[in-house]
């Protein structure tokens, strides 16, 4: 699995690269890119936005990634947020405090 995962990694990052330099841009831009989006989603939604969106500066790419990476810090803080709600939910259901299970 995490073979696939490393594969689909620099497929991705290769196709951000060709983007970005069929757009005119020097390839160090989508190594920027890359490597602050990190994650495939994260770097297969810029791809889909320079196909759609046709930027027409580096200003605007640079926007987009911090757009894209917004929203990633959002839904991991939201997906904490669950996860501790659901914590708290099962200690109240249970009737326990959280220090009486050991934490």
């Amino acid at each position: 699995m995490e073979e696939y995962r490393k594969a689909e990694r620099e497929r991705l990052r290769q196709e951000l690269t060709d983007t970005i330099v069929r757009m005119g841009y020097p390839a160090e831009l989508a190594a920027v890119l890359a490597m602050n989006l990190k994650t495939e989603k994260a770097m297969g939604r810029m791809c889909g936005y320079l196909h759609e969106a046709h930027p027409r500066s580096a200003e605007e790419i640079a926007d987009e990634m911090m757009a894209i990476l917004s929203d990633r810090e959002n839904w991991i803080a939201k997906k904490e947020a669950q996860y501790y709600n659901a914590r708290y939910n099962s200690w109240v259901r249970k009737g326990l405090k959280p220090d009486e299970e050991g934490e």
